[in-house]
């Protein structure tokens, strides 16, 4: 432990966020607009600087810290408390989610300045922010646990932000539900780590990683038994497939374009979805030890790689579609853990972080100058309008797409030579997907960009309706957002641009990761045979210029603007002969219809049949009502034979007599009656 990375430091980190959101969202009719965006800045910036000064501490002087700050409770041996573990990926994160979030917080300023919820969007994003950073800090499964409900409760009222909308309030229960089914796998997966583990601490619980992996229990289907760490592995997993938006788990993420762009950016970037890749990536002493996992892993990341990207194809409003880039990016990271490549996969949520957000920010200021419309079918030619919007998303889709040099290139090519290396089963299938993936993102993706800023000008100069029409529905033409919205924009660019050539050295082939993140290079050989192949960032962006994934890149590139620039008579042709294949990509797969004609609708009837059959008709009817109607019943009988007549009464007594007399002699009478 670091004498450098005190405490009270680390605990500075997560509070200066968490001050600024009780500020802005307790007292922001008080500090009135500037003062709720003052103090929100200032929180996350002391937050991002603390994030900046022990980043240095643990990249230059092997500074670590893995202690109990704060105990709780404990029950028995088992202790709740609240820890902080800084390493190397620890400290990393903490630098995306407070410098990405920080360029949210200023770009708000501008994109939000009309809105009359101004206080309260602030309050919310600086406690998503003190959300994660608790999450990405926590050295215990209780306090991960905390980070992790809380950024999903904090996206909930985010992406609802807007809460007249009907479209924003199905878009964030839709968002709650569908992280509640991954998040009880999650729950059970950190339950199984107690109950066998008996501690909640992740460097005791990883300790006894051994020991779990020889532990396994019957098949409830026959066959081989199931070991307990693959059961573990895949639980938690189960759990990051509904934060980081993985298929079938997917299809809140799309919907929550709802929300105001900055959150979109945020959830998108640095935040929510993040928190499953960070969290396999933390715990990979215990995904090493089950190739079932890693397998598993890999074929659902391939398949979102691949096929979300086909759906950012046929999409129009430009937030959805750097939404469905999301998501195909959010599958390669996936591939990257299932192949072993831990520190691949972190190094692409950083490279992806900072042009996803620099593409989200620049999709907003794209609307604003738009004047709130999103449909890129009416946009076209804002180049010479929107100059810096436009250098900049260019270098966000340049990133994008894998362009060497450029920070994408270098955290993608090694997810897919990773993939190549892996051994596991369903290796193959994924690297034929983040394959084909390379020319499908570099299709949308400068579909996107021609559409928006090249070819003839479609929206005529007329104001657009909108929310927030900033221009007051003047009939003016588009315009560059102001400096609030652009700096942000220049800001991200710069990273996405140079990130991955700096970066990749110590973060891959470095010891940048060491102690963080564990591989078991014998059976997983992916990260060594990568170090075996890396001889230099430089040498190896020129070398890519020669690879597979640079022509399917350039290829997509050509494709889009021959069909959305040259010929855009050629999609409307294609549509026309493949009218089934488009109808599946518009309707997404039917994955929504499916969640609410099978799921949702079999739940409802399931439900129906335990209130109906269950509560009303065996509880309420025959164990309730019933045994009130059986006793009301035997009383009325009962009633009949209580007259109060003296000669009713001999009557019975003499019947009485009768009957038991005939009992006693039926013995004997039926034997006379026989001979």
């Amino acid at each position: 432990m670091s004498t450098s990375l005190s405490p009270t430091l680390l605990l500075a980190i997560p509070l200066a966020p968490l001050a600024g959101a009780i500020v802005a969202g307790f007292f922001g009719r008080a500090v009135g607009r500037r003062g709720a965006h003052t103090v929100a800045i200032i929180g996350v910036l002391i937050s991002f600087i603390l994030s900046a000064m022990v980043l240095a501490a643990v990249a230059l002087d092997g500074a670590r810290f893995n202690a109990t700050v704060y105990e709780w409770m404990s029950l028995g041996g088992l202790k709740m408390e609240i820890g902080f573990l800084i390493d190397g990926l620890s400290a990393e994160m903490m630098c995306v989610v407070t410098f990405v979030s920080l360029m949210v917080h200023i770009y708000t300023i501008g994109y939000m300045a009309e809105d009359p919820g101004y206080q309260r969007f602030f309050s919310y994003i600086s406690l998503f922010t003190f959300s994660m950073l608790m999450l990405v800090m926590s050295n215990n499964f209780l306090q991960l646990f905390f980070g992790w409900e809380a950024v999903g409760l904090v996206s909930y009222l985010l992406i609802g932000f807007w809460y007249t909308r009907p479209t924003a309030i199905f878009a964030n229960m839709k968002a709650f539900l569908v992280n509640r089914v991954g998040d009880f796998g999650f729950i059970l997966g950190i339950g199984l780590i107690v109950a066998f583990a008996g501690t909640l601490n992740y460097a005791e619980a990883f300790a006894k990683g051994g020991e779990l992996a020889q532990l396994g229990f019957a098949n409830p289907f026959g066959g081989e038994p199931w070991m307990l760490i693959s059961v573990v592995c895949i639980c938690l997993f189960i759990g990051a497939m509904g934060k980081s938006a993985q298929v079938p788990l997917h299809v809140w993420l799309p919907d929550s374009m709802e929300g105001p762009t900055p959150i979109s950016a945020l959830i998108h970037a640095a935040t929510m979805v993040t928190a499953g890749i960070f969290m396999v990536a933390r715990m990979s002493p215990l995904f090493e030890l089950s190739d079932t996992a890693l397998s598993f892993m890999l074929v659902i990341g391939a398949t979102t790689a691949l096929f979300m990207g086909f759906l950012g194809i046929v999409q129009n409003d430009i937030k959805r579609v750097v939404a469905y880039s999301t998501l195909s990016q959010l599958g390669y990271m996936t591939v990257a853990l299932g192949a072993s490549a831990y520190s691949v996969g972190i190094f692409h949520l950083m490279t992806h972080a900072c042009f996803k957000a620099l593409l989200f920010l620049g999709a907003g200021s794209v609307i604003i100058g738009m004047h709130h419309d999103q449909d890129i079918r009416n946009m076209g030619g804002l180049r010479k309008y929107m100059p810096i919007t436009w250098i900049t998303f260019l270098i966000g889709s340049l990133a994008l797409i894998g362009t060497p040099f450029f920070s994408g290139f270098y955290s993608k090519d090694d997810i897919i030579e990773a993939v190549h290396f892996s051994t596991l089963a369903g290796s193959g299938y994924a690297y034929f997907a983040v394959v084909a993936s390379v020319f499908v993102t570099a299709l949308y993706s400068f579909r996107l960009y021609f559409l928006v800023f090249h070819g003839k000008e479609r929206f005529h100069h007329k104001p657009f309706p909108g929310e927030h029409d900033h221009d007051h529905g003047h009939g003016h033409a588009p315009h560059e957002s102001p400096w609030v919205v652009t700096l942000p924009l220049v800001l991200l660019a710069i990273p996405s641009a140079l990130v991955g050539f700096l970066a990749i050295g110590p973060q891959l082939f470095g010891g940048f990761f060491d102690g963080a993140i564990f591989v078991d290079a014998a059976r997983h050989p992916a990260m060594h045979d990568l170090t075996e192949e890396f001889h230099g960032a430089a040498e190896m962006a020129l070398h890519g210029v020669t690879g597979l994934p640079f022509w399917l890149a350039l290829a997509g590139v050509v494709v889009a603007y021959v069909c959305y620039m040259a010929r855009p008579s050629i999609p409307a042709a294609i549509k026309a002969r493949t009218a089934f294949i488009n109808r599946v990509l518009d309707n997404k797969y039917y994955f929504d219809w499916f969640n609410e004609n099978v799921i949702a609708a079999g739940a409802r009837w399931f439900g129906q049949g335990l209130w109906k059959g269950a509560d009303l008709g065996f509880i309420d009817g025959a164990l309730v009502n019933g045994s009130a109607r059986a006793v009301g019943a035997v009383a009325g009988v009962v009633r009949l034979v209580q007259t109060g007549h003296l000669y009713w009464y001999a009557l019975v007594m003499i019947l009485g007599v009768v009957g038991l007399m005939t009992w006693q002699l039926w013995p004997f009478l039926s034997g006379l009656l026989t001979h």
